[in-house]
This record gives structure tokens, C-alpha cells and sequence, in this order.
């Protein structure tokens, strides 16, 4: 078999630039949403769509396939295979898309974010609506290039989530969509009432940002490469070199700034411990969503609102907030798990009816994209979907289809992906719990390093090496399924409800 080394060489130093512009990008967005001044749309619409175009030109250029052509079936080591294996996915996927369109569309989820943001403030989804019906229509066209044949939500889906199957994702979120309404009735009927009055009052952001600072020191956050802000909605983005998270504070209620800090902390900490030595290679990258929402669920809901969290950050809570010097242990626990399916908001929803909230959002967008709805109709099947499955309905655009930022960033068939990544993450703590320790005793013996160590030595320092399901067999024995999330679910709530059967 003829030598490739340079040939891989040549691949390896052109994929690295096609990263890099990447990582520029994903930077300038983040400064669009954090500390961008009001006037600086335009530009940065153009800017964005430039950095979106050289990269999809380096992603299609006739060198990199010829390169692909002469690397495929040689012998590599597996790091060299998976780096030509992920590439080789995107370029056969890319190379059907016009510049034109990649740049078009980059430039309208520029605008349609500043949209966004004026629509939500304004509670008016009118003003938003254009800028929406303009996405959907990019992407339809987007997979019409890519699979003209096949469902197009479909397509959209494998931009997060290229390697679980699209009919196995809507299984696991029909599995959900039939276990946890029982459970929340179960729940209703219980004779256990919820305790969350236990951080009702009124707290300061600029304290809450201190002990969310704490906490997140806590946990383990590299502050050297990282950086906390506020945002209209949470997210992150960088590189293991920088991986900055933001939140948000209400000030009624410090639990909500803290669980998103949490939750955008599992991303940023997946994000800081992928392989360095790799930066600049798809291994050295996360392996998409299903996977990098596993972290941010995995730390929101196992550790984040587990007794033992609670048990470490007590003190931190009273050293901040005088006012909560007589809250427990027991009732800051209780009141961080308490399940009020009316809740209208997805971040500020409990970790059970969460999943009811993303089923409400993947039925319409895929309705969206399929052309089974027309946008003008989004409130109010939006409004009769929230009844259905959860028992109220927002009172307000800005409580319903304007809450979420990520249509404004056309990012069509993300959400299963939190729901999924759900999934991973109860089946991570079972193999976890398997091979460690229970994470309450654990993290109340010896903190959360252990935990952090476990995730990074079985699922961050892999980075793109497996697919999927690859990755959680290496790591729990088994492809993805429902089945531990339902189990613990079901364990987790019928024991704070006293729920028998």
C-alpha cells in the first residue's frame, strides 16, 4: 500500500485552518450576544457570513476531496481514521451546498437574532415572524441540496446529531412522551407537598453572579480559560483554550441563574477537557449534541440538584444570601427538585416535564419544516400543545415561541438532542455509580472531582474518536436507550413524592 503520510500531513494542515476560522466564528457570535454594541448588526452580519463562507470553501475545496479520495481505505491509526472519517461525512454532505446559500443564511441568523431579541422585549412574535419564515425557507433549500429525496427534517436533525438514527430518537422521545405524564399525575395526586418557597424573595443579580462565581469555582471550573456572563439566553462557546458560559439572573428566585450556570458549566467543562494534544482535528473536538448535552444534563440534574450538592453549597448560599440563613439542606434539595408542570418556560422547568417542553418544540418545528405549519399558526398551536402536555399555557409571546433563541439561529432539529442527550447522561451516572460510587456519596465523601475525572477519562478526552453509540458503549456497555432515564426518573420522584408502584 502506497505511503500517506503526506498526503495526511497536507489533509491535517487544511482541516486545522477550516477549524480555526470555525472557532473565530463561534467567537464573534458570542460577542453578538454578550458585549456587542446595539449598532453593530450590519457588520456583523457580513462578518459572520464571510468567516461561514471560507469555511464551507475549505470544507468543499477539489483538494481536500482529492486528499479524502487518496486517505480513504489506507492503514491509519484510529485518531488519523476518525479525523479522515468525520471529515470525509462533512465534505460528501457540504459539497452539495452552494457558497451563496451558506453565506445567505449565516447573515440572516445575524439579523434574525437582533430580531429576536426585539420581538421577545416587545412580547410581539409578529415582528419576529418574517425573519423566521425567512430560516425555515433557507433550510429547507439547505437540505434540499444536501438529500432532495428524503424528509428534511430529517437532514436538519444530522447537523447535531449525524450518528443515533433519526427513527430511534423519535422512539426514545415517544418512550418519554408516554412515561412522564403518568408520573407528573402520580405526582399531582400525591398527598407530599412541594417545598418551593425556599429561595422566594428578592435577591440582588449582581450577588447572585458572586455565588454562581463560587459555585462554579466549586465545581471545578478552569478560570484561566473560561469567562461567566449574562445573556438574554444561556449558551456557550469556545475552545478547550477558552470556554466561556453565560447566564442569566431573575431576581426572585436565585435558583434559576444557578441552574442554567450549572448546566452551561457541563458544556464548558466537556469543552476544557477534550485533548489538547488534538486542538485544531476534528478528535480534538466534541462529538456532537446528543453527547455534549449529556454534560450539561449530567451536571444539572445528577449532580446539580442532588442532595449532596446541596450538603457542599449551603454554606456558599448563606455567605451570600444573609436573608436564607435558616434554609436546610433538605429543604433547598426539596426545593430544587419540586415538579410544577405549569411552568411555561423550558430552562426554568423541572427536571421531569423538562422533556414535555422539547416535545412541544420538536412537533412544531419538524411541522415547520415539513411545511405542515405555517408560522402565523405557531402561537396558538403553540399555546394548545403546552395545554395538552403540561396543563397551562404561556401568557405571553415572550413566555412562549419567543422564549427559546435557537430558532433565531435556525438551528432546526437541535432540540431532540436535549432530550436525548438526557438519555446519555442517566445512562453515564449508571455506569458511573457501576464503577465508583453512588454520586451522592461520592460527591459528599470527596467532592466533585471524581466525578469530573470519570467524564473526562470515559467521554471528554475521546472527543470525536467514536460515533455515538460507540462512545457510550466504550463507556456504559450500551448504545443509547431510554430505559435508565425512565428508571431513574421514576425512582428519583417516587421517592421525593412518596409514590409507591
Amino acid at each position: 500500500m502506497a505511503d500517506t503520510s503526506d498526503a495526511y500531513q497536507t489533509f491535517e494542515q487544511h482541516v486545522e485552518r477550516m477549524i480555526q476560522v470555525s472557532h473565530a466564528s463561534r467567537i464573534l457570535d458570542w460577542d453578538q450576544q454578550v458585549t456587542m454594541p446595539e449598532g453593530g448588526t450590519a457588520a456583523r452580519s457580513r462578518q459572520l457570513a464571510t468567516l461561514s463562507g471560507i469555511e464551507h470553501e475549505l470544507l468543499c475545496d477539489d483538494e481536500l476531496g482529492t486528499l479524502l479520495d487518496e486517505l480513504d481505505g489506507a492503514e491509519l491509526d484510529p485518531v488519523r481514521a476518525a479525523n479522515v472519517r468525520e471529515i470525509r461525512r462533512r465534505h460528501d454532505r457540504e459539497v452539495r451546498v452552494p457558497s451563496d446559500l451558506v453565506e445567505r443564511t449565516r447573515r440572516a441568523r445575524s439579523d434574525a437574532f437582533e430580531t429576536w431579541s426585539e420581538a421577545k422585549a416587545a412580547d410581539d412574535f409578529a415582528t419576529f415572524a418574517p425573519a423566521l419564515e425567512n430560516l425555515i425557507e433557507l433550510r429547507r433549500e439547505y437540505a434540499a441540496c444536501v438529500a432532495p429525496d428524503r424528509d428534511p427534517y430529517r437532514v436538519l436533525f444530522e447537523e447535531f446529531e449525524p450518528y443515533v438514527e433519526f427513527d430511534r430518537a423519535v422512539e426514545i422521545l415517544d418512550t418519554l412522551r408516554k412515561e412522564i405524564p403518568p408520573l407528573i399525575d402520580a405526582i399531582r395526586r400525591s398527598d407530599v407537598s412541594p417545598d418551593d418557597g425556599a429561595f422566594k424573595g428578592s435577591f440582588d443579580p449582581t450577588k447572585q453572579e458572586s455565588f454562581v462565581r463560587d459555585v462554579l469555582s466549586d465545581l471545578g471550573y478552569d478560570w484561566d480559560r473560561g469567562r461567566l456572563d449574562t445573556s438574554p439566553h444561556p449558551f456557550q462557546r469556545g475552545s478547550p483554550y477558552d470556554a466561556r458560559l453565560t447566564t442569566r439572573f431573575d431576581r426572585t428566585n436565585p435558583l434559576d441563574g444557578l441552574t442554567s450556570a450549572v448546566h452551561e458549566f457541563g458544556h464548558a467543562l466537556y469543552v476544557q477537557n477534550l485533548p489538547r494534544e488534538h486542538y485544531g482535528s476534528p478528535v480534538g473536538e466534541p462529538r456532537d449534541m446528543v453527547v455534549h448535552e449529556s454534560q450539561s444534563r449530567f451536571w444539572e440534574n445528577h449532580v446539580g440538584r442532588s442532595r449532596a450538592f446541596w450538603e457542599r453549597t449551603l454554606s456558599i448560599v448563606r455567605e451570600h444570601f444573609p436573608q436564607l440563613d435558616d434554609l436546610t439542606v433538605e429543604r433547598a434539595y426539596r426545593s430544587a427538585n419540586v415538579v410544577t408542570p405549569d411552568t411555561p418556560i423550558r430552562v426554568a422547568a423541572d427536571e421531569l416535564s423538562y422533556h414535555l417542553h422539547i416535545v412541544v418544540r420538536f412537533e412544531i418545528e419538524r411541522a415547520l419544516v415539513r411545511d405542515e405549519l405555517d408560522v402565523s399558526e405557531v402561537p396558538a398551536i403553540w399555546n394548545e400543545k403546552m395545554e395538552s402536555y403540561l396543563g397551562c399555557s404561556p401568557e405571553s409571546a415572550a413566555e412562549g415561541p419567543l422564549q427559546d433563541v435557537h430558532w433565531s439561529n435556525a438551528t432546526f432539529g437541535y432540540f431532540p438532542t436535549y432530550s436525548l442527550g438526557s438519555a446519555a447522561a442517566a445512562q453515564f451516572r449508571s455506569a458511573f455509580e457501576a464503577a465508583v460510587g453512588p454520586v451522592d456519596e461520592v460527591v459528599r465523601d470527596d467532592g466533585f472531582e471524581p466525578v469530573s475525572e470519570w467524564l473526562r477519562e470515559n467521554v471528554h478526552r475521546h472527543g470525536k474518536r467514536f460515533r455515538t453509540d460507540d462512545l457510550l458503549i466504550e463507556a456504559t456497555g450500551e448504545p443509547l436507550t431510554a430505559d435508565p432515564l425512565v428508571n431513574y426518573l421514576r425512582e428519583k420522584y417516587g421517592r421525593l413524592y412518596a409514590i409507591s408502584g
